[in-house]
């Protein structure tokens, strides 16, 4: 079965309250695409985040000892330390400029996944503002979810993906860090493989290798194109959650 990736074209810039859901639906029919069962919306995290209101003024931002302390340490604004600690259960490593967090959401990320680009809140080359994740993703996802399906009357997976990096690889990639609808893993064990073997290891990221494809699509700087709509996804759509992705840190290796 083809995979077919098409980018949602028509999206403003979103603010806080925008109903995103609405949004979305009108980009699919802008862009000419009718939602069919067992589509999937994958929408960027930057935009789910500025619609639930999760933009941050650094004027507003009274940074304690501790992130005094650390920003002298790898030389980054103390206001943008105090925000990562407070979106963060722990800091795992440091160096100028960057610092590796495992975030509230239960992942492991740098900076705590906040993010300066292209989030001015009057569309102004301003660097004041920083943008946070949302607090929930999973429940984001749900929520798009119902109100499209309830608004197009089809069955759906709805996944919010952001760009992280990995361990021991340069560059940037998507991934997810919500879903609804859609598996996050896809478990192949004791399935044979094209020769008959038995697989007792295997378990497929679905949903990030699907993340990864819809970053593609997306772009990671002035594209602007913040939704992409899948046809083909080549598994079983079922219930699925973030939960799926992340690895115990007793299983962790790299910590």
């Amino acid at each position: 079965m083809a995979l077919t990736l098409t980018p949602l074209s028509n999206i403003p810039l979103i603010r806080r309250d925008d109903p995103l859901a609405d949004i979305l639906v009108r980009a699919l029919r802008d862009s000419r695409v009718a939602l069919q069962d067992g589509d999937i919306l994958v929408v960027a995290q930057k935009i789910v985040s500025k619609a639930e209101g999760r933009m941050t003024d650094l004027a507003t931002v009274t940074p304690g000892a501790g992130a005094e302390k650390l920003a002298v340490q790898i030389d980054k604004d103390p206001r943008i330390v105090e925000l990562i600690l407070r979106e963060s259960r722990s800091i795992l490593r440091s160096r100028p400029g960057t610092v590796i967090v495992e975030h509230k959401l239960g992942f492991v990320c740098a900076n705590a996944g906040i993010d300066h680009s292209n989030v001015s809140e009057d569309g102004s080359r301003s660097e004041e503002f920083v943008l946070l994740l949302p607090e929930n993703p999973d429940r984001s996802a749900r929520q798009l979810r119902s109100q499209i399906e309830s608004a197009t009357g089809k069955r759906l997976g709805v996944q919010i993906i952001d760009s992280h990096g990995r361990a021991w690889r340069n560059g940037t990639v998507g991934i997810t860090i919500g879903i609804s609808g859609l598996p996050g893993i896809v478990d192949l064990r004791g399935r044979p493989d094209l020769f008959g073997y038995t697989l007792r290891i295997t378990q497929v990221g679905a949903a990030d290798e699907l993340a990864a494809a819809a970053s593609l699509v997306m772009g990671q700087a002035a594209e602007g194109t913040p939704a992409v709509h899948v046809r083909g996804f080549p598994y079983e759509l079922r219930e699925g959650s973030l939960s799926e992705l992340l690895r115990p840190p007793e299983e962790d290796l790299f910590r």
